[in-house]
């Protein structure tokens, strides 16, 4: 095994700095020295925990979905109980909840416009049905939807004009792949 002699020289100097550093400061009040150095220690021991824990915390917070192959999704429930799923339309990503109650793709007002929809020139004649009653949709037909690999062209959808906390991923466009089933707190679409 060698040694980098930079590195052995940094890590003399860091020890030599720390040393010193305690002795002075045991030799002016050892109680409120020990006291320091034990809560620096444990705050040294909880960011090495966060950061060794943190791939966990992330998968329980922000669950995300996996492109398993060509033809397999697996998303996870969300700490909500919903299915959260990023589909890319018109080669913008939009986060969907994947809702099985819902008959269409459902585009809130913001994710339309920013996937390239002019809302000026949408007409809102139809009416869906939602949690929050009766709302005005308009109907539009996406370029292209792609997930991983999963591309498709000319994609039905309705605008909901009014307030929605997501945009839905509903049966119409579910109804495309060959499977939609649940393993083990997954949703898993295949193709």
């Amino acid at each position: 095994m060698s040694v980098d002699p930079a590195r052995l020289i940094f890590l003399s100097l860091l020890v030599l700095a720390l040393g010193g550093f305690l002795i002075v400061e045991f030799r002016r009040d050892g109680g409120a020295a020990l006291r320091a150095v034990a809560a620096w220690g444990l705050i040294f021991v909880a960011v090495i925990a966060a950061a060794g824990l943190w791939e966990d915390i992330r998968r329980d917070i922000v669950p995300r979905q996996a492109v398993v192959s060509s033809t397999r999704i697996e998303v996870p429930v969300g700490p909500d109980g919903h299915y959260h799923l990023t589909a890319e339309l018109n080669g913008v990503p939009v986060r969907f909840v994947v809702d099985t109650g819902a008959s269409s793709i459902a585009l809130r007002q913001r994710d339309a416009e920013r996937v390239g929809i002019d809302l000026d020139r949408l007409v809102f004649a139809d009416r869906a049905r939602t949690a929050n009653g009766l709302v005005p949709t308009a109907t539009v037909r996406l370029d292209s939807v792609a997930i991983g690999e999963i591309l498709d062209q000319n994609v039905p959808a309705i605008v909901i004009r009014g307030e929605v906390d997501r945009s839905l991923l509903g049966m119409d466009y579910l109804s495309r792949f060959a499977r939609v089933g649940f393993e083990e707190g997954m949703l898993v679409l295949e193709r």
